[in-house]
């Protein structure tokens, strides 16, 4: 995109992964279970993703749902997860830890993010659970991570357009600032504007996604036929998301 504004999409599929990319998104970010926030995709995803798309792949790193403090067993999961992301040709990993008093987790996101190099580490939205923010920004750069997914510790970054002003301010030139949360064909310019972001984040609104299994646990003949409209439905959510981006002036979006 010629005004360096970077759409980075979540998907949990396949299908989903190869429409976003044809849709135009510069990034993927690759998990499973979208309706709990995203846990860590399986290796066979990531293998498929990785034979499949071409642009930069970046995967959860999170063993289970819930909350975002982790025992030292579940971060030997994580690090074996991000090992298997190194294996699979991933391009970066995102991942969140905290204290119980909801600080960051410095020593422990330190030990991911020297673990996990040279991939980049996104601190994903367990920041939004952090207390204070602007000091949670501050130990995150501590930590080593490359960006901060964020929707300024409101459930929409349109919620907190000025808190999310100030936490890309205060980043400028040590870490990147993603805003996600609710973004979409109505709001993404002005939330880049608004910001002066240069990376956002969008599920294109299926985040939580239901079943279509009709109830009994079986799949019915017609899934694939949908599972194709639907695909198809996504590609050109991404490809007007995309589109509304480049029409952003670079003079608004230059921080």
């Amino acid at each position: 995109m010629s005004n360096g504004l970077v759409l980075e999409v979540c998907v949990e599929s396949l299908d989903r992964a190869i429409a976003a990319e044809r849709g135009g998104a510069h990034r993927i970010e690759l998990c499973s279970d979208l309706s709990s926030g995203g846990i860590t995709p399986s290796a066979g995803l990531m293998q498929e993703a990785r034979r499949h798309v071409s642009i930069p792949i970046h995967v959860m790193i999170r063993p289970r749902a819930g909350d975002f403090c982790y025992s030292p067993h579940e971060l030997e999961i994580m690090r074996t997860d991000i090992q298997n992301a190194k294996r699979l040709n991933m391009d970066g990993v995102v991942l969140g830890i905290l204290l119980e008093s909801n600080h960051i987790d410095i020593e422990c996101t330190k030990m991911l993010v020297e673990f996990a190099h040279p991939l980049p580490v996104t601190f994903h939205r367990a920041f939004d659970s952090s207390e204070n923010l602007e000091i949670s920004l501050e130990d995150v750069i501590k930590a080593g991570a490359a960006r901060v997914l964020t929707s300024g510790g409101r459930p929409r970054a349109t919620d907190a357009l000025s808190t999310l002003a100030r936490l890309v301010q205060a980043a400028k030139g040590r870490i990147l600032l993603m805003p996600c949360g609710g973004v979409n064909s109505r709001n993404i310019a002005r939330i880049v504007r608004a910001t002066l972001a240069q990376e956002i984040h969008t599920s294109v609104g299926t985040s939580r996604s239901g079943s279509t299994s009709g109830g009994n646990g079986l799949s019915r003949g017609t899934d694939t036929a949908r599972s194709s409209l639907q695909s198809n439905i996504f590609e050109e959510k991404v490809a007007k998301l995309v589109s509304l981006l480049s029409d952003v002036s670079h003079d608004e979006c230059v921080n």
